[in-house]
């Protein structure tokens, strides 16, 4: 669903970008209270596998095909504020290395792709974890649900933002209706990508969820009439998560370096509506179209298998650099400012 040029007017794409801007400032904020020392690095790894398996289109009916927008599976496994960041970094990587997503557009992509997605995503996901039972199975049902509902939700976003400034003569009741009708054949793929990576997640380390933290009951140990006997409690480090980082970059290393070599060719949700209905007769040229990984293909290499692959190693590298950098900038940041009152107490 990545806008290109042209499809929206100067102004309301400048106001779509002082909107993604604030989004954004406020979420380095909030992403502070969510990252730990051992979820900063993680936050990282979430936006590089994002990148990844958006290669990964799927089909979704004849001629038409379907990606993984990763708003809900962000929010859900590091949090709302940081998930806005992770689709951000992923959008921006895109935008200026592979030349997907108009630059000028970049604003109206993080509106509808980060903060609708995540914001309609995690709202519901809270929704649902209050009323469904107090289980595992119980996140990834709701992780399902919220991915699902969150994709049909960007393209109303979308929807919105073409009637507001929209370079071209459609009806905008058409445009909805198709918009929505491909993008919930869309969201079932997401809701199946979201609930499988998060529900693998969970059931090796549940700590390291945001939205399933508290999930997990401490152990209680009763006498014979009942009462419940105190622990010693003792201070324990916090297991590492090296294992897991370690998994999840192979994981996004394959999906992006092999695996996307498979991937349907057919055009996607926005390219399929835009083409049928005309949208696109004023798209702009990208302006990095002659970047050496424009449409993720390294330039000057013959072979389009190790060209597309090397483009998404290369890709998941950057994502993964720029992504923790951030994370790791925010919680340093974090850790200064719990430290400021003390030291200034102590002055």
């Amino acid at each position: 669903m990545h806008v290109p040029d042209g499809f929206i007017n100067a102004p309301v794409s400048l106001a779509a970008g002082a909107v993604a801007a604030t989004a954004v400032a406020v979420s380095l904020r909030g992403a502070r209270r969510e990252l730990d020392e051992r979820t900063a690095p993680l936050a990282g790894l979430v936006a590089a596998f994002v990148f990844a398996v958006q290669m990964l289109n799927f089909p979704v009916a004849a001629g038409t095909s379907g990606h993984l927008l990763g708003g809900a599976l962000a929010a859900i496994l590091v949090g709302p504020y940081t998930g806005v960041l992770c689709i951000s970094v992923v959008l921006l990587m895109q935008g200026v290395l592979f030349a997907d997503g108009g630059l000028t557009a970049l604003g109206v992509n993080v509106c509808d792709m980060a903060v609708v997605t995540t914001v309609v995503a995690y709202a519901l996901f809270r929704l649902l974890a209050t009323v469904l039972p107090r289980r595992r199975s119980s996140v990834t049902a709701a992780a399902f649900v919220a991915a699902l509902v969150s994709v049909p939700a960007a393209a109303g976003a979308f929807t919105l933002l073409y009637a507001l400034g929209g370079t071209t003569d459609v009806p905008i009741g058409k445009v909805f209706t198709a918009m929505v009708g491909v993008h919930v054949l869309i969201g079932l793929g997401e809701a199946a990508i979201t609930a499988l990576t998060v529900g693998a997640v969970v059931a090796v380390r549940p700590d390291l969820v945001y939205g399933a933290r508290g999930l997990a009951k401490p152990l209680e140990l009763r006498r014979a009439d009942g009462t419940v006997i105190e622990p010693v409690i003792s201070p324990v480090a916090p297991r590492p998560v090296r294992r897991l980082a370690l998994v999840g970059l192979l994981a996004a290393l394959a999906l992006a370096g092999f695996v996307s070599y498979y991937a349907s060719t057919s055009p996607d949700g926005l390219e399929k509506v835009a083409h049928d209905k005309g949208i696109d007769s004023k798209a702009e040229e990208h302006a990095a179209k002659d970047s050496p990984l424009a449409d993720y293909q390294v330039k000057d290499v013959g072979d389009a298998r190790i060209s597309g692959g090397l483009a998404g190693v290369i890709g998941v590298g950057a994502t993964l650099a720029v992504g923790t950098g951030v994370f790791l900038t925010v919680r340093r940041r974090r850790s200064r400012a719990a430290a400021a009152p003390a030291g200034s107490e102590a002055v």
